[in-house]
């Protein structure tokens, strides 16, 4: 059983902590945790049902596998804070964004650390996460972190210099269709629908979608476009309406600057 201890416990760390509680995976794991103090633990612990204290140090020294769930900023204190008792032979997993692996191997320099991008439907076992290893990360760490990714969603391995755009697609991207389901919700509202009535065709519509694409095979998403966009039809209609407005422009945009904050975090 391996020993994975979350140093923070926030709505990311909180999503993969009940994701694996939840997964069939989840007797290979004993889990725990450390926040800011006692009374940030006891609340966390309550609310994640694991053990969760307010000593990072004793943290590190107990788990097999540390995963720094922290602000980015906060990172590189954190480390050095428990640089003292944490074994190089032990795995670092980071979630911090805009952090790198490189950023994390100048605090400490031996150790083997694996970069996670993951996103919150990992809640729900619909996770998508990014992975990248760090300069001493062994083929066996990249393939614990895929496996323990795997049990809450989706894992592609990307290189270092991807991961900001990784942030960008899947880590912001839940927040990005909660827009646009809302958008078109709301758009329904004003034509006369009842906003919850809307909101649930946007969202089976958006869940059922991402389905068709996910079996598509080797049919291309232009061609699930096509299929339902005929030409002259009400939903080609649509499509023209959104490519007068530069829906592609104006994703390019979102992904561009969410991607450049994202560095800058680090």
């Amino acid at each position: 059983m391996n020993k994975l201890g979350f140093i923070g416990c926030g709505k990311m760390a909180s999503a993969i902590i009940k994701g694996v509680l939840k997964s069939s995976n989840s007797g290979d794991f004993m889990l725990r945790g450390s926040e800011v103090n006692d009374e940030v633990a006891k609340s966390a612990s309550e609310r994640l049902g694991i053990e969760v204290i307010s000593d990072n140090k004793k943290l590190a020294e107990w788990a097999d596998v540390i995963l720094i769930a922290t602000k980015p900023n906060m990172v590189v204190e954190v480390l050095n804070e428990i640089k003292p008792v944490f074994a190089s032979e032990k795995l670092l997993i980071s979630i911090a964004a805009g952090v790198s692996t490189p950023k994390i191997n100048n605090v400490l320099p031996t150790q083997r650390v694996v970069r996670v991008m993951p996103n919150t439907p990992a809640l729900l076992g619909f996770g998508m996460a990014g992975i990248t290893g760090g300069k001493n990360a062994t083929k066996d760490d990249l393939k614990f972190v895929h496996n323990l990714m795997n049990s809450v969603g989706e894992v592609i391995e990307v290189e270092e210099s991807q991961m900001d755009i990784v942030t960008a697609i899947s880590g912001s991207g839940p927040a990005f269709f909660y827009q646009v389901i809302e958008d078109m919700a709301r758009a329904g509202e004003k034509l006369g629908l009842d906003y919850e009535k809307s909101l649930l065709l946007a969202t089976q519509t958006a869940r059922g979608s991402a389905e068709m694409v996910m079996k598509r095979g080797e049919t291309s998403v232009q061609t699930l476009i096509d299929n339902v966009a005929t030409k002259g039809g009400c939903t080609f209609v649509g499509i023209t309406a959104m490519k007068e407005e530069n829906s592609d422009k104006l994703f390019d945009k979102v992904i561009k600057d969410t991607a450049k904050k994202a560095s800058e975090l680090g």
